[in-house]
């Protein structure tokens, strides 16, 4: 330990293996937390806001820590090391688990220590305990071949850490690597988060998105894999999403405008972290799957609730199938409290007036978002439009949200309003320039035309426009 290394851990924060304790009240629930779970180190001297408070460190204090250890049912295996007046005390994961003190079990769950009951550890022990998909080996990293310094700095931009160390160092500090005999080794976390290319690696931690048409899984509209990163393939996913979802907009003042999605942005991206998080990586033969469909969106992740976790607990106790997957998350703040998902993506839902979303757990877990069905049965222009856009989007590499204004113009024209470059600009957003690129590609396309003279003259729709509408 040096100063160095020191302060990267307490920008870096608690976690799923490091505990900051002021004293040592209830530090028998940590040992025990780390011992149930894959080890960790408490930092006695450090309050939980980060702020260091020498101790004096003797023989009495370390003493009255072991003493602690080894009343715990079945003693807990310590070290203690010392730096700049803070004892860090090394609690090992251990080989005969279930461990608990006094007041009962306790798991590590990201940066806290949850109690559950025996039956529950013991489930979770037997599924989840002695080997973890995250933490082990990634025997076909080759750190020179395979290693993404770029996509380490910007983890550590998402964290707000200072990049104070090389990267092996600062890899080995995030518990996704570790140093044999001059070599780096990376875990399977390291590979899902640092690897240059993911599918060279692993096939199966893909997320998969796929459009259909209708309301079955028959017609395949659009499908696009993701599979670089798990933090680009969470972003990539919700660009796919966005780029299908109608969105209507709300004025919040004289020229400002709110975008309002059919279903809230931040509940599906809820719901797609919660798949990665949890999804049961040892599974190879399924991926996380995002599906869209006329009167729903359903994100499946293989693996159901994990082992210890009972039904009537769902949304109020959390056990994390893949911790340190969850934890570089958390830092990233991509998680903001752990356990809190599936809360939010209710609360979000209710908000937004939408029905409450469905979730359903066997050997998947699946969430559905039902789509408001004003959408699904619209008639006329508006839902003809919808459709037409969606099909256009794919024919020809349009989405977002130069989609929407091209959908905005072909409207507009079609019933037969007034049509002014700078007043849909404004409406849009954007400048004039944009529209009149937009108005060139719909030209492009043979789908509009300016009739009349330069000054007096309008844009209509083409019989090839009108064909395309009445045919939708």
């Amino acid at each position: 330990m040096n100063q160095k290394e020191l302060q990267l851990i307490i920008e870096e924060g608690e976690g799923h293996r490091i505990e900051f304790k002021e004293s040592l009240n209830n530090i028998d629930r940590e040992l025990v937390s780390f011992a149930n779970a894959s080890g960790g180190r408490v930092f006695l001297g450090i309050t939980d806001d980060k702020k260091v408070k020498h101790l004096t460190i003797d023989n009495k204090l370390k003493s009255q820590i072991q003493d602690i250890a080894n009343n715990c049912q079945p003693t807990i295996k310590i070290s203690f090391e010392e730096f700049n007046k803070i004892l860090i005390i090394n609690a090992r994961e251990g080989d005969d688990k279930p461990y608990k003190c006094s007041s009962g079990f306790y798991l590590r769950v990201g940066p806290n220590s949850q109690k559950v009951n025996r039956d529950e550890i013991v489930a979770f022990i037997k599924s989840e305990g002695k080997v973890r998909f995250d933490e082990l080996v990634c025997t076909k990293f080759n750190f020179k071949q395979h290693f993404d310094p770029q996509k380490l700095d910007k983890l550590l931009l998402l964290s707000g850490i200072s990049k104070l160390l090389d990267n092996q160092t600062m890899l080995v500090n995030l518990d996704v690597a570790e140093k044999q005999e001059g070599r780096i080794i990376v875990n399977n976390t390291g590979a899902l988060f640092f690897s240059n290319k993911l599918s060279d690696i692993y096939f199966h931690t893909a997320v998969t998105c796929a459009l259909y048409k209708g309301t079955e899984k028959v017609q395949v509209l659009d499908r696009r894999d993701f599979n670089d990163d798990l933090i680009s393939s969470i972003e990539g996913a919700m660009v796919f999403l966005k780029q299908y979802i109608p969105v209507r907009y709300e004025m919040t003042g004289s020229t400002r405008r709110k975008e309002i999605p059919e279903i809230p942005y931040d509940a599906l991206r809820e719901a797609l972290i919660n798949a990665v998080v949890h999804r049961d990586y040892f599974e190879k033969g399924a991926n996380v799957m995002v599906e869209m469909f006329d009167d729903r969106i359903e994100i499946t992740n293989p693996g159901g609730l994990v082992k210890g976790l009972k039904a009537a607990d769902f949304g109020k106790k959390s056990a994390l199938r893949n911790p340190t997957i969850a934890s570089l998350l958390h830092h990233a703040n991509y998680i903001e409290k752990m356990g809190t998902g599936i809360s939010k993506i209710r609360k979000l839902m209710k908000e937004a007036k939408l029905s409450p979303p469905k979730f359903a757990f066997n050997t998947f877990f699946t969430v559905t978002f039902k789509r408001p069905t004003s959408q699904n049965q619209a008639t006329g222009t508006k839902g003809g439009l919808e459709k037409f856009g969606i099909k256009f989007g794919i024919k020809f590499g349009i989405k977002g949200k130069r989609l929407q204004r091209v959908l905005g113009i072909i409207e507009t024209l079609n019933e037969e309003a007034l049509f002014s470059v700078a007043a849909f600009a404004e409406k849009s957003a954007v400048s004039a320039r944009v529209i009149e690129k937009d108005i060139d590609f719909l030209k492009t396309h043979g789908l509009i035309k300016f009739v009349g003279a330069r000054k007096t003259g309008k844009y209509e729709l083409t019989e090839k426009g009108i064909g395309i509408i009445k045919n939708r």
